[in-house]
C-alpha cells in the first residue's frame, strides 16, 4: 500500500513537531518518513529519493541550508528526478526566507504553523512537479544543443547553459529565467511576465521572489565573467539581456 502513497522525507529534531507532521500527512495519503538529523536524512535520500523533502533549518548536526546543497548536489551526481524541497524553521525573519528562495527551496514555513496548511502546500507543489515532469518528454524531443547569440549555449535536452563555455550550476528558476532572456535577448520582461512565464504557480509566488533569483543569477554569471553584466534591470518595470556582450572573454 505504502508504495502507492507518495514518501515525503522530514529532516526534523524535535519528536513533537515530527510527530504532528507525520501524523497530517499519512492521515492526507502520504508516507512520511522521519529522520532526526541531517547525516540520516542523506542516508534515506540515497537509498530511495522521496517524493518531496521537508528540511527544518535547525537541525543539531548540520545547517538545514547545507543539507538542501547536499542534496541537490546528489540529485546533480546521480541525475535523478529533482525533488521539491520545504524549508521549515522556528525562525521567520525574512532574510532566512530569502536565503531559502535563492538557494531554489520550493517554499518556506516559519513555526508555529498550522500542519493542514503545511500539507496544503505540500501538495501543491508536487502538482507543480508533477506537471514539470509531464512536460519534460517535450524538451527531449528538442533537436541538438541551440546555440543563443553568443556567450550563451542553451542544451534543452539536459537543461544546461553555457556561458562563454563554461557550465553553469543553476537552480530550476535560475535555469527558467536565463533559457527565456536568452531566448529574447534585449527583450524586457516584467516581474509578472517572469512569474507567469517561469514559475509553475505563478499565484503562489511574488516579485521579491524574481528579484532574489535575478540576484543569485547574476552572482553565477558574474564568477565566470567578472566585468561582464549580461542582465539589464529597468527600474519599475523588469529585466532584460544585455544585446552587446562581447563574443569572447579578453585573454
Amino acid at each position: 500500500m505504502s508504495s502507492t502513497r507518495p514518501r515525503i522525507l522530514i529532516a526534523e529534531d524535535e519528536s513533537g513537531i515530527a510527530d504532528t507532521l507525520q501524523y497530517v500527512l499519512q492521515s492526507d495519503g502520504f508516507t512520511p518518513v522521519w529522520c532526526a538529523t541531517a547525516e540520516a536524512a542523506i542516508a534515506s535520500f540515497e537509498a530511495e529519493p522521496p517524493a518531496l523533502a521537508i528540511l527544518d533549518v535547525g537541525l543539531p548536526d548540520m545547517n538545514g541550508f547545507e543539507l538542501f546543497k547536499r542534496l541537490q548536489a546528489r540529485m546533480r551526481d546521480t541525475g535523478g528526478a529533482e525533488v521539491p524541497m520545504v524549508f521549515l524553521t522556528a525562525r521567520s525573519d525574512e532574510i532566512d526566507r530569502v536565503v531559502g528562495l535563492e538557494l531554489g527551496a520550493d517554499d518556506y514555513i516559519a513555526k508555529p504553523f498550522s500542519p493542514r496548511e503545511l500539507v496544503a502546500r505540500v501538495r501543491t507543489i508536487l502538482r507543480r512537479s508533477q506537471r514539470a515532469a509531464a512536460a519534460a518528454p517535450a524538451a527531449a524531443t528538442a533537436p541538438e544543443p541551440v546555440s543563443a547569440p553568443l556567450p550563451f549555449v542553451v542544451d534543452a535536452e539536459r537543461m544546461l547553459i553555457r556561458y562563454y563555455g563554461r557550465p553553469l550550476e543553476l537552480s530550476r528558476y535560475e535555469y527558467g529565467l536565463l533559457r527565456l532572456f536568452v531566448q529574447r535577448p534585449g527583450r524586457v520582461f516584467t516581474r509578472d511576465e517572469l512569474l507567469s512565464m517561469v514559475w509553475d504557480d505563478a499565484s503562489d509566488s511574488f516579485d521579491r521572489t524574481v528579484d532574489a533569483h535575478i540576484k543569485t543569477l547574476r552572482a553565477k554569471l558574474k564568477l565566470v565573467a567578472p566585468d561582464v553584466d549580461p542582465i539589464r534591470t529597468l527600474r519599475g518595470t523588469g529585466y532584460a539581456l544585455n544585446e552587446d556582450l562581447p563574443a569572447r572573454l579578453p585573454s
